[in-house]
């Protein structure tokens, strides 16, 4: 298994563990993690702290260059505002652990340059259909439903 799987994956049950949704992030710079992260929207009770956002977040400011040299792996398709967060920066390559459980904005990002790699992994798809089954409430709320 690619090791930024492996992160993204740790990522997600580390926000799983501390009573969140799993759902993991890290941003990757010249074949290294700049910046790691997970959903903890929970338990910060934050708005905006989305896998992707905590990842761009802890990986603090870089300069327009880095981030345009940078791919973006997230355990689950990124909604409008980690794909806008993603277009502001200039990413260039977003890989996604799955989109079964949800659909983001795969095609914005498409449109506008990105490329979109959906990797189908079962390890990931399960995470979030069991965290779903269990914790309907929270997840309908975190995605606006």
């Amino acid at each position: 298994m690619n090791k930024f799987l492996q992160a993204i994956i740790k990522e997600a049950k580390t926000g799983l563990q501390e009573g969140g949704i799993p759902i993991g992030s890290v941003l990757v710079y010249d074949g290294k993690i700049i910046g790691k992260g997970h959903n903890k929207r929970i338990q910060k009770g934050s708005v905006v702290l989305h896998g992707e956002m905590d990842a761009l977040e802890n990986a603090g400011r870089q300069p327009a260059s880095v981030y345009k040299n940078c791919t973006l792996y997230t355990t689950l398709s990124p909604c409008p505002m980690c794909t806008g967060a993603i277009l502001l920066y200039g990413i260039k390559k977003v890989v996604i652990g799955e989109n079964k459980t949800f659909q983001g904005s795969e095609n914005l990002l498409r449109k506008n340059g990105v490329e979109v790699v959906v990797l189908d992994n079962q390890e990931c798809v399960e995470l979030m259909e069991n965290f779903i089954e269990n914790n309907p409430v929270l997840w309908n709320e975190d995605i606006g439903e």
